[in-house]
């Protein structure tokens, strides 16, 4: 799981500035949370791009997490960048007050995707390009919401696990504070994300390194000594969501399909 800390951040932050600037833009803006993710996502924008052209949108629901949106707004003034707080609440509710469901995760999935809704129109506003703050271990096992958290125009982080994007931070110089607390996607009180999966990160990610990337077999982790159960789990969780990794499949009638045959390269005719 080891990184070269110094050569990510490199590597990185010209990835941001080359997508950007390719498309005329100078500006970012993502959900900041409060949480290591979109805090390492932060910093890192805003050592592409210059504090002037990042904004940071904190978007709680209510009054919840309260101590999260206090850490979101000290790592948003630490940085300099523009932040915005937005209480997206009153049009969560509204839409339940309607049609109401006992369901949490029904709930938290609408939230993430207000939330994502919001971050668009800000994007059009401020002419700037919506960075997302998924790591390479919540895509693998589908731990967030298509169209919602999951959506963006480029994600700088992405091919990072959990734990490495944690090395990172330490190397980026994210606060202590923000490094040790509890992974939560922020959906409810005392939501946490290794209680959702059943597993800890340091055990998904080094699970997902030896079946991605060394491309072990599960037989291969088993008789290694990995626990049955928990590659089982992991497998079963990656085939389950592979659909919210891929564009919606589309009926082939013509020899060119969108997306499929048609690729037009943004630099085609330059």
């Amino acid at each position: 799981m080891k990184i070269n800390e110094a050569d990510i951040e490199k590597f990185i932050t010209k990835f941001i500035q080359k997508e950007l600037y390719k498309f005329n833009i100078k500006k970012a803006v993502f959900g900041l949370s409060g949480g290591l993710d979109s805090t390492v996502t932060a910093f890192l924008a805003s050592r592409a791009l210059g504090a002037c052209n990042v904004t940071g949108l904190i978007m709680p629901y209510g009054d919840s997490f309260r101590k999260d949106v206090e850490e979101a707004e000290d790592v948003a003034h630490t940085l300099g960048i523009h932040s915005e707080t937005i209480d997206i609440s009153p049009s969560v509710d509204a839409f339940y007050s309607r049609y109401p469901t006992k369901k949490r995760v029904l709930i938290g999935n609408k939230m993430a995707r207000e939330r994502m809704s919001i971050l668009y129109d800000f994007s059009a506003r401020q002419n700037a390009l919506i960075l997302g703050t998924s790591n390479k271990t919540e895509l693998l096992i589908g731990y967030g919401t298509i169209h919602g958290d999951m959506a963006c125009a480029i994600n700088p982080i992405g091919d990072l696990y959990k734990t490495q994007v944690r090395q990172l931070g330490r190397h980026l110089g994210v606060p202590a504070n923000i490094l040790t607390k509890t992974p939560t996607a922020g959906l409810w009180d005392g939501q946490t994300d290794e209680d959702d999966l059943g597993l800890s990160y340091n055990e998904i990610d080094k699970i997902l390194l030896q079946l991605i990337d060394k491309k072990k077999s599960r037989d291969e982790l088993i008789s290694s000594g990995f626990a049955k159960k928990k590659v089982d789990k992991i497998i079963n969780m990656i085939k389950n969501s592979e659909f919210k990794r891929r564009m919606p499949p589309i009926a082939k009638l013509s020899e060119l399909t969108a997306g499929n045959d048609i690729l037009y390269p943004y630099d085609q005719d330059k």
